[in-house]
């Protein structure tokens, strides 16, 4: 028997049938277990992207119906079933062809599209991801929800006859809001990364010019005593291999590089559910795409992301009531996008909801001892105090709120990635959200200082601006005040905090770093400047130690501990608050000779 074709998105995967009954529906054929294995893995990302752009097309179409979505629709669900149906996964055929059934219907208008009927697909595909993972373990049978589901599709397909037919009955659905969704997601791409095939082949090319350079350089030094070579002529074969040794990091790094696009789209679906959950209407909008991210960085801003609009959308955005009486929309917009800035990625998330309700926020920091007198705080250190570690402002319990988890977590993961967040709000008016995050894990544009014989590294995007420690400031304080420009700076010695024997140099620096919590000093011995370092993880003597999140390798071989910034900026600012302000004052003469 011919093999039959099965076409995932393009590509032709041919499929043996054997004739036999001796293995299960959908099971490898005999002998081709390996090969088997490749074919499902091809049909699992193909059916996850089949799926994901049905569910981008049902959220644009509740927005606004359109023939030519429902067309996209119904193609979607066709090239899935003849996926599925190549395979032999009948349960799944059959049940994407319930779906089609619907889709059919919409589309010939003998059903009106509305959020009826918009809700029973994208339950569809919910469904579906369901029964591909079951296929994919080798069951393949439909579970009584799933049934049930396909009924009321084959019903709606079959009995629809006008836009003003019946609309499906609400049926009680467990509330989700989202990570599940993801986490399968996540789950089923594995740490796979799919490769440009020219990328490839330039990295197979720069690694044979490198190989050609090394044996040349070889030759060369084994050559070098017989033949009087100079020195100069070592330093021209090394700067012809520093261009090769750097491209080919570079493409190794752009092999890493995916865009954010995937995961944002994920949230349109979301955004979506969530609003619905309590009876408000959202609409997500997505800036930026196509701009790309190390595929570490951007699994890692999945949490933090869902964090952030589970927030919008239960502090922020108000209820239709709420917002019309306002003169505002009954449907909430937030937005989402990408960019690139200073060598690193800023996503964004605004809302145009109600914005931080300072006053509550203060009463609630007073309530838990945060602060003496919110009062004097000015409105952006208000602002800050919501990622303080289980601070909240709702007054009850729900599914997304009042648990007192949430902010601070996504200020954690967010540093964790040695990344920032921010926060500006304007009252009635909305809230964005700020989070800047390096282009990669693996490396860092860091800026080295020295303390004694120990060299420290912070990245290179929050030094402001360095100057002389002044005379009367040398002393073995952990922390102190200076004044910059008139303003106040509070510095830690980092001689003192960790402990650096021997002492001190007659000349000392402050490295001013500018970070969202503030901006704050380090003194240390020497400025020895910035570059790319590659980040190593920390030694078992170093695993918890306070204020060092990672190492790396300087260029005279020394290893450089690099700075947990966020944890110092914090520290140094507390130190401050605890000084009277009358000392402050007086320990702050302006710092001169300050360069950049």
């Amino acid at each position: 028997m011919p093999p039959a074709r099965g076409t995932f998105s393009g590509r032709r995967v041919c499929v043996p049938r054997c004739g036999c009954h001796e293995h299960e529906p959908g099971g490898p054929p005999p002998g081709l277990g390996a090969e088997w294995q490749q074919v499902l893995a091809v049909f699992a990302d193909e059916a996850e992207e089949l799926l994901s752009s049905m569910e981008e097309t049902l959220i644009a179409l509740e927005a606004r119906p359109d023939e030519e979505r429902l067309r996209t629709l119904l193609r979607l669900a066709h090239n899935l079933k003849g996926s599925a149906s190549s395979l032999g996964f009948q349960s799944l055929t059959d049940y994407v062809h319930g779906a089609e059934d619907l889709i059919q219907a919409l589309l010939d208008q003998r059903l009106g599209v509305g959020e009826p009927w918009i809700s029973l697909l994208l339950g569809a595909v919910d469904h579906l991801r369901e029964l591909t993972r079951a296929a994919l373990a080798g069951v393949d049978q439909l579970a009584p929800a799933h049934q049930e589901q396909l009924g009321r599709m084959r019903d709606g397909g079959a009995t629809g006859q006008s836009k003003g037919a019946a609309s499906p009955a609400p049926v009680a659905v467990p509330f989700e809001d989202g990570s599940l969704r993801m986490e399968t997601r996540a789950a089923s791409r594995g740490r796979s990364l799919r490769m440009d095939v020219e990328r490839l082949d330039r990295i197979v090319t720069l690694t044979a010019e490198l190989s050609i350079a090394r044996g040349r350089m070889t030759q060369f030094l084994m050559e070098a005593g017989s033949s009087g070579a100079s020195w100069d002529e070592a330093l021209t074969q090394q700067r012809e291999m520093d261009p090769l040794f750097q491209e080919l990091q570079e493409e190794v790094m752009r092999v890493r590089m995916v865009p954010v696009g995937p995961l944002f789209r994920q949230h349109l679906r979301t955004v979506r559910d969530l609003a619905r959950a309590q009876g408000k209407l959202a609409l997500l909008e997505l800036e930026g795409e196509d701009v790309t991210m190390d595929t570490a960085v951007l699994d890692a801003l999945r949490d933090p992301l869902l964090h952030l609009l589970r927030n919008a959308l239960d502090h922020g955005i108000e209820s239709p009531a709420e917002r019309q009486a306002a003169d505002k929309d009954a449907c909430g917009h937030l937005r989402l996008r990408a960019f690139h800035d200073a060598g690193g990625v800023v996503v964004e998330l605004s809302d145009d909801g109600r914005g931080i309700q300072r006053d509550r926020v203060k009463e609630r920091a007073r309530e838990r001892g945060l602060v003496s007198a919110p009062e004097r705080l000015r409105d952006e250190e208000v602002d800050r105090l919501i990622f303080e570690p289980g601070f909240s402002t709702a007054r009850t319990v729900t599914e997304l709120s009042g648990r007192g988890v949430g902010m601070d977590v996504v200020r954690r993961d967010v540093e964790a990635l040695r990344g920032t967040v921010a926060v500006r709000s304007q009252e009635g008016q909305g809230t964005t959200m700020t989070l800047r995050l390096p282009l990669t894990l693996a490396v860092i544009q860091g800026f080295a200082m020295g303390v004694g014989d120990q060299a420290y590294v912070v990245p290179i995007e929050l030094v402001q601006e360095c100057l002389e420690l002044p005379a009367e400031q040398r002393r073995d304080d952990e922390a102190g005040m200076l004044s910059l420009r008139g303003q106040p700076l509070p510095y830690l010695r980092l001689r003192t905090l960790f402990g650096v024997g021997g002492s001190a140099p007659a000349r000392e620096n402050v490295v001013v770093l500018r970070h969202p919590d503030g901006v704050v000093g380090l003194a240390v011995d020497q400025l020895h400047g910035d570059g790319q370092r590659v980040i190593r993880p920390l030694g078992r003597l170093f695993q918890d130690a306070p204020g060092i999140s990672g190492s790396t390798i300087l260029g005279d071989g020394r290893v450089g501990l690099i700075l947990d910034t966020p944890t110092l900026v914090r520290r140094a600012i507390r130190r401050a608050n605890e000084v009277p302000s009358d000392l402050r004052t007086e320990s702050a003469p302006d710092s001169a000779a300050a360069r950049s």
